[in-house]
């Protein structure tokens, strides 16, 4: 039986829903005040009413997707390290992130970011081959 409460349960949750762009099922996996930052940084956004408009600016991209390349999970504490394929102003591409989810009671109460490489795999305008 899976533990859908636990932090590796819940954060595979967050990743499956922000993948369906479900935006309801993505907020269920946060507490209501949940904050998200960058990696030992600023806030970006605090509570489901600031996290809304922050995915569904997101959900917008056509070709929006995270693959998740590596997980690690030490007691309440998921780090996945993710290939994320995005629609930039400049073109389609990929930004390397680590994100690391802090979860209790079920719910992710923190989520911290770092970007890496960020790739364009076509510019604005061009067609796919």
């Amino acid at each position: 039986m899976i533990d859908h409460t636990s932090p590796l349960a819940v954060v595979q949750a967050q990743l499956d829903a922000y993948n369906a762009k479900d935006i309801e099922a993505l907020l269920a996996t946060y507490a209501p005040d949940a904050q998200q930052h960058v990696l030992h940084g600023e806030l970006l956004a605090q509570g489901h009413a600031a996290l809304r408009p922050r995915f569904l600016a997101r959900f917008a991209e056509p070709d929006l997707q995270a693959r998740l390349l590596s997980r690690t999970v030490m007691g309440s504490v998921v780090v996945d390290f993710e290939l994320i394929t995005r629609n930039f102003p400049e073109g389609l591409g990929t930004l390397e992130m680590l994100c690391v989810y802090e979860v209790a009671s079920g719910r992710i109460q923190r989520a911290s970011f770092a970007t890496g490489e960020k790739r364009l795999l076509r510019e604005a305008g061009a067609t796919a081959a």
